[in-house]
Order: structure tokens, then C-alpha cells, then sequence
């Protein structure tokens, strides 16, 4: 297992799932530029890492999930520019080749939403709750808030998110289409860690070239957007993995797939 410069991330790789805690309960799991810099460090290696095929992304306690960045450390920075420029954890998840699912086990707030906005699918506990308060303090968020959540719940309920501050409980999310599943407390994270574990059984080429296709749509219009897909079915078609799924399919059998 890879080796971070902190104590506040936990790390744990099981049947080619790597579950990513922040753990810094008493602190709601709020991010130091230290946990940033790992959480950039951790989602380079799961790209890199054959072992690794699905993340789950989740946080310690019962209380948060994620309380965005640590607001004591955001005057640490020698100018606007310096902060503007820091490594952030939102881009390092956002841009990971890997699928992660989030398991929103409380509050997400303020970059703690543009974390789990960043991830590929969002599952939250009955407990969980979603706010972009930052508006409270005198700024807007600035991790994808805006457009990630744009396209999440559309511009009205944006609007009201990000100029209210005000949270929004698991069912509204789920109701805004925020979230795509919502359970009991006690079985988020088995559930999180099965589906994450469905998608670490499929080709991971596939995989990740579908993640891939989505983020590329979303930028470009139709029609280019379905030139675009065919390309990636062509080279995924050529792919060890794509002929063994072939030859699992006609054989009646679960394919062995190798990332080739």
C-alpha cells in the first residue's frame, strides 16, 4: 500500500477496492493542504495501480462525511494567488481515471459537496445533509461548485444552494437527483462497497474509458459527442480485455479481465 505524509487519511485495499477515509472526525473531516496533497498523491496511484479498479470515498464518524477545506488553514497562504494556485483535492478527484463512489455518511459541506460532486456516483446515509455555506462567510465555492451542481439539480435549486447557504436534507438530494441511492446509516458503506465492487469485476479499460465518455459529453455537443463515444467503443473494441469478454460471452463464463 502507498505511503501518505498524513494520519488523517485512512487507506484500505480490498478485491481491488480501495476505500479512502478522511479521518478527522472531531474536525468533521475538514481538508488540510497536508490531506490535499495525499489525496492527490492517493488518486495518482490508483490510476497507476492495476490493483486498484474502484474507490470508495467516504468519512470517519457518524457526524461528516466532509466539511470542505479547513478554514483555520486558508490564511496560512502568502497571498491570493498562492491559494489560488494550491493543489486541490476536488481536482484530484475529479480528474481520477478511476471510478469512485462516494459514501456520504453526514454533513457535506462546502468543498465537502464539491467533493462528492466530483465523484462518479453519490450514495448517502438517511443522516447525510448537503450545503454550500460558504456563502455565509462572505465567498462562493470554488472546487466545480457551480457547474457541478448545475448539471446534478439544474440552476434553480443551484441558485438556491449556493445563495441561501442553507443545507438540503438526504431525501431532498435524492429527490434533485443529487444523489442516486439513499439507506439506512448502518448500510451505506456495505452498500457502497458492493457496488463499487461490481464495477471492479467489469473490464477495466471499459471502465474507465465510459467515465471518460462522460466527462468528454458533457463538453461538447451531440453529435460530436457521439463521434467521440464510437471512437472510444473502437479502441476499447481492440482490447485483450474486449476479446475476452467475447470469448467469456460465447463460452458461458465470467471473463478474467486484465486492464489490457
Amino acid at each position: 500500500m502507498i505511503d501518505i505524509d498524513t494520519t488523517d487519511i485512512h487507506l484500505e485495499l480490498v478485491d481491488h477496492v480501495l476505500t479512502i477515509t478522511l479521518d478527522r472526525p472531531a474536525k468533521l473531516n475538514s481538508v488540510t493542504q497536508q490531506m490535499s496533497d495525499a489525496l492527490v498523491t492517493v488518486t495518482e496511484y490508483a490510476d497507476a495501480s492495476n490493483d486498484v479498479r474502484a474507490i470508495v470515498l467516504t468519512g470517519a464518524g457518524g457526524r461528516a462525511f466532509c466539511a470542505g477545506s479547513d478554514i483555520r488553514g486558508l490564511d496560512a497562504y502568502e497571498s491570493p494567488w498562492d491559494f489560488r494556485n494550491r493543489p486541490d483535492y476536488c481536482d484530484a478527484i475529479r480528474h481520477c481515471r478511476t471510478p469512485i463512489v462516494a459514501a456520504v455518511n453526514g454533513y457535506a459541506l462546502g468543498g465537502g459537496l464539491e467533493t462528492a460532486l466530483s465523484c462518479d456516483i453519490i450514495i448517502a446515509s438517511s443522516a447525510a445533509s448537503f450545503a454550500a455555506p460558504e456563502v455565509k462567510l462572505g465567498w462562493i465555492g470554488g472546487g466545480g461548485m457551480t457547474t457541478l451542481l448545475t448539471r446534478a439539480v439544474g440552476p434553480s435549486n443551484t441558485a438556491l444552494m449556493t445563495m441561501t447557504g442553507d443545507p438540503i436534507d438526504a431525501e431532498r438530494a435524492l429527490s434533485w437527483g443529487l444523489v442516486s441511492e439513499v439507506t439506512s446509516p448502518a448500510e451505506l458503506l456495505a452498500r457502497a462497497h458492493g457496488l463499487a465492487r461490481v464495477i471492479a469485476s467489469r473490464p477495466p479499460i471499459a471502465v474507465e474509458t465510459a467515465k471518460a465518455n462522460l466527462t468528454a459529453s458533457a463538453n461538447m455537443t451531440q453529435e460530436q459527442a457521439i463521434v467521440y463515444e464510437r471512437d472510444l467503443q473502437t479502441v476499447c473494441f481492440a482490447t485483450d480485455d474486449a476479446h475476452e469478454g467475447r470469448r467469456a460471452f460465447a463460452e458461458k463464463r465470467d471473463g478474467i479481465f486484465s486492464r489490457r
